[in-house]
């Protein structure tokens, strides 16, 4: 059985389902990934209407209805983040959790100027969960979503840039976008634009490269790094935001080296001591450094980046009670599916998932094989004792009949 990595093809990366071209972008993937991605905003106007994914309503049953705690919201005014406590406070009998959102002073915030930040919508919002599925199977890279809501003629950000590539959807209202070139390009997660303060206020006074009125219905997408401040006209203003979190080369060196220095750990003479009385690397550099080099040309980072990249997201939801359904009703003509966002591959006879990893007999292997490529399936067909274990796994799901 081959070894090489095979990974999964579930419905979010079928070409009929593709979300980037058909409701972000005017270009093809293709275009996009050579002429954008990385390096340039664009502006796409009149992609579609955003309200099968979010709405004001979505908004007001968000903020009033769900329980929601911090930090899945937050109130920002004039570039300034109120504290939670002036937004929160205890659920009441029952739920005396302390930071729940308290929606009489978030009315009351709203009103005076403030923007509402409705954050992580792919942990709390099922349309956007969906959606950021799907954008991040398709691009590879994970996929956060913030919706903005901002008051007539009130900004709640000033300059600034982020440290990942977002695409804004405009939802509701309109608002005016002002984007300047970056002062730090293509910054890393742990290098903010508060670093770069006096560059970024005297970049934000020179001519803009974008100064633009998003209506319902437009995408601008931003790459990490571009300055960029937003303004509310003469409506209310919903905006998504899709973070897209992306992988950069820089990571994938730190894994490299991660790799090389687990194999340097195997090496009797790299763990020998240092000479007595040391004060400095000294001649012992030199020999380091060759045995670095050799072990960096010989590690493979592939283990630890999927691993890495299986966290840095979840899977689809998965319902309990269904899933106990499905195991209870379990016969020939059940139809099952393999779980959406798993980022599911298979390594010789291991089947690496979100949520774990199980080990395969070769007779599992076919099934395996069928269920990677997508589509419903019958437990007959892929053998029953087969479908329970990834029922109980949480890899395979209860599908319509």
């Amino acid at each position: 059985m081959s070894t090489v990595p095979r990974t999964l093809r579930d419905t979010a990366s079928h070409a009929e389902s593709r979300v980037l071209e058909t409701r972000l972008i005017g270009l093809s993937r293709e275009e996009f990934a050579t002429s954008v991605w990385g390096r340039v905003p664009l502006l796409t106007r009149g992609v579609g209407d955003f309200s099968d994914l979010f709405s004001a309503s979505a908004v007001d049953e968000l903020v009033s209805r769900r329980g929601l705690r911090t930090p899945f919201l937050r109130v920002a005014k004039d570039g300034d983040t109120a504290p939670e406590s002036s937004y929160t406070s205890p659920g009441g009998v029952g739920a005396s959790v302390a930071d729940q959102l308290d929606d009489t002073a978030l009315w009351r915030s709203f009103a005076d100027g403030s923007t509402l930040v409705l954050q992580a919508l792919q942990r709390t919002w099922q349309p956007v969960t969906d959606f950021a599925a799907r954008l991040g199977t398709e691009l590879g890279h994970p996929v956060q979503a913030n919706a903005y809501v901002t008051p007539p003629q009130n900004r709640g950000f000033d300059d600034h840039y982020d440290v990942h590539d977002v695409f804004v959807l405009q939802v509701t209202g309109t608002k005016r976008w002002i984007v300047h070139e970056p002062v730090h390009p293509a910054p890393l997660r742990d290098q903010p634009w508060t670093a770069h303060r006096a560059a970024i206020a005297d970049a934000a006074r020179s001519e803009a490269y974008l100064d633009t009125v998003l209506e319902p219905g437009d995408v601008l997408y931003l790459p990490r790094g571009w300055l960029h401040a937003a303004e509310a006209l003469g409506a209310v203003s919903i905006h998504l935001t899709l973070g897209i979190h992306v992988w950069t080369r820089h990571a994938l060196a730190r894994q490299l080296a991660d790799s090389a220095l687990a194999l340097l750990r195997e090496d009797a003479e790299m763990r020998g001591s240092l000479p007595l009385g040391v004060d400095g690397p000294g001649d012992d550099v030199d020999f380091v450094r060759r045995r670095l080099v050799a072990a960096l040309a010989e590690a493979d980072p592939a283990p630890l980046f999927h691993r890495a990249r299986r966290g840095q997201a979840r899977p689809a939801p998965l319902g309990p009670l269904a899933q106990l359904g499905a195991l209870d009703d379990l016969a020939p003509d059940s139809p099952v599916r393999l779980r959406e966002a798993l980022e599911a591959r298979l390594v010789g006879r291991r089947l690496a998932t979100r949520v774990g990893w199980l080990d395969l007999s070769e007779e599992e292997l076919p099934p395996a094989l069928r269920v990677l490529d997508g589509g419903t399936h019958l437990a007959g067909e892929l053998g029953l004792p087969f479908v329970e274990r990834l029922l109980r796994a949480g890899v395979l799901l209860p599908a319509a009949s």
